[in-house]
C-alpha cells in the first residue's frame, strides 16, 4: 500500500472515564502501571492522532494526541497494551507490569490489495452483487448520503488551512553529484519520503493559504474569506497566482458524498455514486473495534480497470447513520491518464453533535513523470486542514450577499509566529525553509540564465527586462502573396512601466517585396497589462499586415512555419489599414465590455478582385468605419495569464459573448451603413464515465446592404491541422452570408470504448466525435446577383465559382477522432455531407493536433 500521512488534527468523541474505587491506608503500596510515548507511521515517521490505547485485559484506554503522545495507567499489573487505528494493522506490546516506562510505538498501513488477491477453488468464482453484504452495506451508505452530507447543513462555518508543494525526485546521482549542481545543493531535501520511502528531493514549490469558509444551504451560498497567504514566487518567470490556481484545481476538493468527484481535469465516478455498484466491485476486508465505535472496512476496485475509477478503502461507521468516517482512494496504474504514475487521495471526518461526519483533513500525494519508471519525476502533495467548525451558527443576511471569493488579509500574517501558530500540523525544517532557498536560488545569475533560455524555449520570448522579443512562432512563415514572410515583434513589460504597455511588430514579405508593421498602445488604469486580468485599460493601435478575408491572422497559426503547410492553393488575400481606439473593463462578475472604434482599410491582392457584378470598373479600395461594442459574461470563471494571452480554465459554466459593430457612412470615410449583430455561448457538458460534450451555440445577423467582405464570412480551415473553432473541410472565403445559425460540438469519451478493447486498450487511446453544422443564407438586398453595383463573389482560377452564399441546406461535417498517441498526438478524419460540388473541395480529409495532454 503506497505511504498515507495520516491526519495530524481530529478527535473523536469523548474519552471513556472510569472511577477508581477508594484504597484504604494500606493500599498506598499498589502496583501502578504507568505507561506514556509516542506513535508514528512507520514509514513517514509522522505522528498519529486519535489511536486508541488500551491495556489488554484491562478498561483503561487513552488516545493519542495531535503529535501522537499518549499517557496511560492502571493500578493493577498490566503485561500488555494494544494499538488500534483505522487503517493500520493492530499492534499488541509486551510491557513491565507495576513499572513507569517510556514506549514508543511505530505502525504500519494495512496492506490490502485486492487487484492481487488469488482464490483457489474447483471453479473460477463470479463475482456478484446479489448476496453481496459489502453491496448491501453500499447501498445502505448511499441511502443515507444526503443526511451525512456536510454540505445540507443549513449554516456552517469553520477555518481552512491549505498546503500545496512540489518537488523533484528520482534525480540521477551524476546530476546532484556534478560540478553544475554544487552551488545549488543547499536546496535538497533528504528525508523526504516518497512511495513509502525516504528520498533525496528538491523542492520547487510551496503555497500555504489560511481561509474563512461560511455557507448557507438556502438559497445555496458559499464564501471564501482569504486571511493569509504565502507563496514561493516565480512571478519573473510565470504568472504565479494562475499557477496556483491552476494546481489547487488540479487537485480539486474531492467530495466523497457527490457522485462524481473532479480531479486532474477529469470527473471520477464516487465509490459511493448513486450507481457505484455497476462500475465496482466491492468486498468487506476487516471490522475495527473501537471504545467509542464500530467500522466496517470495505475495500472496492473497479470492474475495468482503464475507466475513470478510483480503488481503495473506505470505513464505514455502524451506527445506524452508515457514513463514511475515513475513506482512501487511488488510481490504478492501468488507467487512461498520462504523465501519472500515482495519486492517494486519504480522506477523514469527525462526527459533530447534529450527527453528520465533518470532514477534517483531505491529503492528496501525486507522482508526476514522463516515463513509468525512469528519469525525473515531480511528487505532488496537498494537505487541506478544516478546523474550529461552527455549525447552525447564521450570520446576517446582508453578509450572504458578499462576492463568493473575497480576500481581507490579517495585518499581522507575515509578522512573528503567525504561520507557525494558524498552521494545523508542523513544517518540517526542509519544507520551512523553502520559501528563503527559492528565493535565495532566483538571485543567482546561474539560475537567472537557465530560466530565461527556459522562458524563451515555452513561452517564446526573449525576456530583456522592461522589453520582450517574440514571439518566436512566428519569426518564419510562407504564403502565396508574401512568399517567405521574416517578422520580428516584441512588447513592453510592466518593468517599462506599470501603466503604458506597447507592443508591434515589423514583418517583410520577400515575394511582394512590402513591409508590415503593427504598434499598439495600451494605458492601464489598474495597472495590469492588456494580457492580464483584470482588464481596466484604453488602448490604440495601427495595423497594416495581410489576410485573407473572414481569417484575422495577425501573429496566428497561418503566419506561422507549421501554419504554412496547406492544402490547396489560399490566394485571394488582401492589405488591411486598420486603426482602432478600445476601452476594455472586465467587472468582478466576470462580466466584462469591449468598446471602440475602428477605422479600416482594405485592398484586394492576389487573385482577390473588388470588381461590381455590373462589370464597371474595379475598385482598388475599401474603407469603413465602425463603433463597436463587445460583451462577455462568464460565470464562476477562472483565468490564468499565459505568455500571449489570458485563458480560461474549462469548467461547467457557460460563457456568452455578444457582438454588435455598427457601420457608419461618412464618417473617417466610411462608405457603407450597417449593423452586424452576432452571438455566442459555449459550455461544457460532463457526463461523468462517458466522458464530457463542448457544445457552442452561435447566430448572426447583418442589417443594411455590403458588398462581400463586409458580410459574415464563415471561418475555415485550410491547413491541416485541426481548428475547433473553424470548419475543417471547407474553403478560405468559400461561403458568405448575412444571417446565420450553427451548432458546434465535440464529445470526448476519453477513452470509455477503446479502453475494453483487447490488445490496443494499454495504449490508452481516447476517441473523439464532432459536429458542425450552420444554416443560413443571403438576402436579395446583399447578392451581387440581384444589385449589381455590389461586389461580385470571388472566382477560382479556373473562372469557377469560389465564394457562395449559404444556401437553403445546412453545411454539415462530422468528424471522428482518435486522440492520445504517443500522448501528444490527435489524428480527425472529416466528413463533409454537402456542398461537394464547390471547387477544391474533397469529403474526407484528414486534420492533426499536436498538444501534450494529461
Amino acid at each position: 500500500m503506497k505511504m498515507i500521512i495520516r491526519v495530524l488534527f481530529m478527535c473523536f468523541l469523548g474519552l471513556p472515564t472510569l472511577s477508581l474505587a477508594q484504597q484504604n491506608d494500606h493500599t498506598t503500596a499498589a502496583i501502578i502501571t504507568k505507561l506514556s510515548g509516542q506513535v508514528l507511521d512507520a514509514t513517514s515517521l509522522l505522528p498519529l492522532p486519535n489511536v486508541t490505547i488500551q491495556f489488554v485485559g484491562g478498561h483503561k484506554a487513552a488516545q493519542s494526541n495531535a503529535e501522537g503522545r499518549f499517557t496511560l495507567s492502571s493500578p493493577t499489573a498490566i503485561s500488555e497494551v494494544k494499538f488500534a487505528y483505522v487503517g493500520y494493522q493492530t499492534i499488541v506490546k509486551a510491557i513491565r507490569p507495576g513499572e513507569t516506562q517510556v514506549l514508543n510505538v511505530h505502525m504500519e498501513s494495512t496492506k490490502t490489495q485486492l487487484e492481487e488477491v488469488t482464490v483457489h477453488a474447483g471453479k473460477k468464482i463470479q463475482y456478484r452483487n446479489k448476496d453481496n453484504p459489502a453491496v448491501a452495506l453500499i447501498q445502505l451508505v448511499i441511502n443515507h448520503k444526503e443526511s451525512n452530507r456536510m454540505r445540507n447543513t443549513d449554516y456552517l462555518q469553520y477555518n481552512q488551512y491549505e498546503r500545496i508543494g512540489f518537488s523533484l525526485f528520482d534525480l540521477s546521482g551524476k546530476f546532484l553529484n556534478g560540478k553544475l549542481f554544487s552551488k545549488y545543493r543547499f536546496l535538497l531535501d533528504t528525508g523526504m519520503v516518497i512511495n513509502d520511502s525516504i528520498k533525496t528531493a528538491l523542492p520547487i514549490y510551496m503555497s500555504e493559504k489560511y481561509l474563512e469558509v461560511y455557507s448557507r444551504k438556502a438559497p445555496a451560498k458559499k464564501i471564501n474569506i482569504l486571511k493569509a497567504h504565502q507563496e514561493v514566487n516565480y512571478s519573473s518567470f510565470v504568472d504565479t497566482a494562475a499557477v496556483d490556481l491552476y494546481l489547487n484545481r488540479l487537485y480539486g476538493n474531492p467530495d466523497i458524498y457527490a457522485n462524481n468527484i473532479f480531479i486532474l481535469t477529469y470527473q471520477f465516478l464516487s465509490p459511493i455514486a448513486d450507481h457505484a455498484q455497476d462500475f465496482y466491485k466491492f468486498f468487506i476486508t476487516d471490522t475495527i473495534q473501537t471504545p467509542t465505535e464500530k467500522l466496517v472496512e470495505i475495500s472496492f476496485t473497479p470492474r475495468n480497470l482503464g475507466d475513470l475509477l478510483f480503488e481503495g478503502r473506505l470505513y464505514i461507521t455502524m451506527d445506524g447513520r452508515y457514513a463514511v468516517k475515513s475513506n482512501y482512494l487511488k488510481i490504478n496504474k492501468r488507467i487512461n491518464i498520462n504523465f501519472v504514475r500515482r495519486m492517494d487521495i486519504r480522506q477523514d471526518y469527525k462526527q459533530y453533535p447534529d450527527g453528520r461526519f465533518y470532514l477534517v483533513k483531505t491529503n492528496i500525494q501525486s507522482d508526476f513523470g514522463l516515463m513509468k519508471e525512469k528519469g525525473m519525476k515531480i511528487f505532488g502533495d496537498r494537505t487541506v486542514f478544516f478546523t474550529d467548525y461552527q455549525i447552525q451558527v447564521a450570520k446576517a443576511a446582508g453578509f450572504y450577499e458578499g462576492k463568493s471569493n473575497q480576500t481581507i488579509l490579517y495585518e499581522n500574517q507575515n509578522k512573528g509566529n503567525f504561520w507557525t501558530e494558524h498552521r494545523t500540523d508542523t513544517l518540517r525544517l526542509a519544507q520551512a525553509q523553502v520559501y528563503q532557498h527559492i528565493d535565495s536560488l532566483q538571485k543567482m545569475p546561474s539560475f537567472k540564465r537557465a530560466l530565461w533560455i527556459t522562458k524563451l524555449i515555452t513561452g517564446g520570448y526573449a525576456d530583456l527586462g522592461p522589453v520582450q522579443l517574440g514571439p518566436l512562432g512566428s519569426f518564419y512563415a510562407v504564403n502565396s502573396l508574401e512568399g517567405n514572410r521574416i517578422n520580428v515583434g516584441g512588447r513592453t513589460t510592466s518593468q517599462f512601466n506599470r501603466n503604458i504597455y506597447l507592443n508591434g511588430f515589423t514583418a517583410y514579405g520577400f515575394k511582394d517585396q512590402k513591409l508590415k508593421y503593427n504598434l499598439g498602445l495600451a494605458y492601464a488604469f489598474n495597472q495590469v497589462a492588456p494580457i492580464g486580468y483584470p482588464n481596466d485599460y484604453l488602448k490604440i493601435n495601427y495595423l497594416y499586415d495581410t489576410d485573407i478575408p473572414g481569417q484575422t491572422f495577425l501573429v496566428d497559426k497561418f503566419q506561422s512555419a507549421l501554419g504554412s503547410i496547406t492544402r490547396g492553393r489560399s490566394d485571394l488575400w488582401q492589405y488591411n489599414r486598420i486603426l482602432t481606439l478600445n476601452y476594455v473593463k472586465d467587472l468582478e462578475n466576470h462580466l466584462s465590455y469591449n468598446l471602440g472604434i475602428k477605422f479600416w482599410s482594405q485592398r484586394p491582392a492576389n487573385r482577390l478582385i473588388f470588381q461590381p457584378a455590373d462589370q464597371s470598373a474595379p475598385v482598388n479600395r475599401l474603407t469603413t468605419t465602425e463603433i463597436q461594442l463587445g460583451l462577455r459574461y462568464a460565470l464562476n470563471e477562472q483565468i490564468f495569464k499565459g505568455t500571449e494571452g489570458r485563458h480560461t480554465i474549462i469548467s461547467k459554466y457557460p460563457i456568452l459573448n455578444l457582438q454588435a459593430n455598427y457601420g457608419v457612412k461618412g464618417l473617417l470615410g466610411g462608405s457603407y451603413e450597417y449593423l452586424n449583430l452576432s452571438t455566442e455561448i459555449g459550455k461544457r457538458f460532463y457526463m461523468s464515465q462517458l466522458g464530457y460534450t463542448d457544445i457552442t451555440l452561435l447566430a448572426g445577423n447583418l442589417f443594411g446592404q455590403v458588398p462581400f467582405p463586409y458580410l459574415s464570412i464563415l471561418p475555415a480551415n485550410q491547413t491541416y491541422l485541426y481548428d475547433k473553432d473553424a470548419y475543417n473541410s471547407m474553403n478560405f472565403l468559400e461561403f458568405v452570408g448575412d444571417h446565420y445559425v450553427g451548432l458546434n460540438a465535440t464529445h470526448s469519451f476519453s477513452g470509455f470504448l477503446l479502453n475494453k478493447v483487447p490488445l490496443i486498450k494499454h495504449l490508452k487511446l481516447r476517441e473523439f466525435l464532432s459536429l458542425k453544422v450552420i444554416y443560413g443564407g443571403l438576402r436579395d438586398e446583399n447578392n451581387p446577383a440581384f444589385h449589381p453595383k455590389l461586389f461580385a463573389l470571388p472566382l477560382s482560377a479556373d473562372g469557377t465559382p469560389w465564394t457562395y452564399p449559404l444556401g437553403d441546406k445546412p453545411y454539415t461535417e462530422v468528424g471522428v477522432g482518435i486522440g492520445n498517441i504517443f500522448k501528444v498526438l490527435r489524428i480527425d478524419l472529416i466528413k463533409r455531407f454537402n456542398y461537394l460540388d464547390h471547387s477544391g473541395v474533397k469529403s474526407l480529409g484528414l486534420r492533426f493536433t499536436v498538444s501534450p495532454e494529461l
